[in-house]
């Protein structure tokens, strides 16, 4: 009798249990889903908003611009200085105010590492110059985007790109800073 009603109490335990995991996981699914169409609605609403302030995309002095935004986003105003510009992948490398480098590139630091080990692969003689090639472990590396550079940044970053290297940007979407320590 003991044996059969702790038989009963086990599987009452589990069948609830299992009830509960069901009603959670429709639960998890609905609120995925929810948040799916907030994201949606967002990503919408900013580019109506967008479309509005696209009309009057300026950017006067480039490296004023890049200043600001880099500033924004390393909690630091550097006061940067453009001294080279490299092509694949492009790199814009900056001096700031007190001598360190500052490499700007669309290539994130996963591209970065593809680029490193193919240019050590065929002993590139280009790979040895390039700034990231030789890119410190040390380096901090901050992502510019549309959520930490502005609305318009993509926008901007095309006219302030082509401003400042006299090249068009490689179509990205994000900006990578690659802060090079002394």
């Amino acid at each position: 009798m003991e044996l059969l009603l702790a038989l009963a109490v086990i599987t009452a335990v589990i069948i609830f249990g299992a009830l509960i995991s069901l009603g959670n996981e429709r639960q998890r699914r609905a609120i995925d889903e929810l948040r799916e169409q907030v994201v949606l609605w967002a990503i919408q609403d900013l580019r109506i908003k967008r479309e509005h302030l696209a009309l009057e995309v300026q950017v006067e002095d480039p490296l004023a611009w890049l200043n600001q935004v880099v500033a924004r986003v390393a909690g630091e105003n550097m006061v940067l200085t453009v001294s080279e510009f490299f092509e694949d992948p492009q790199v814009l490398v900056c001096t700031t105010g007190d001598s360190r480098k500052v490499a700007l590139s669309p290539a994130s630091p996963k591209d970065v590492r593809r680029f490193q080990q193919a240019a050590r692969s065929k002993l590139s003689r280009v790979g040895n110059v390039h700034p990231l090639m030789n890119l410190p472990r040390n380096a901090k590396i901050l992502e510019l985007s549309i959520l930490n550079g502005g609305m318009l940044f993509d926008r901007e970053l095309e006219i302030a790109w082509r401003g400042l290297t006299g090249k068009g940007f490689s179509h990205a979407e994000r900006l990578w800073t690659y802060l090079l320590m002394k």
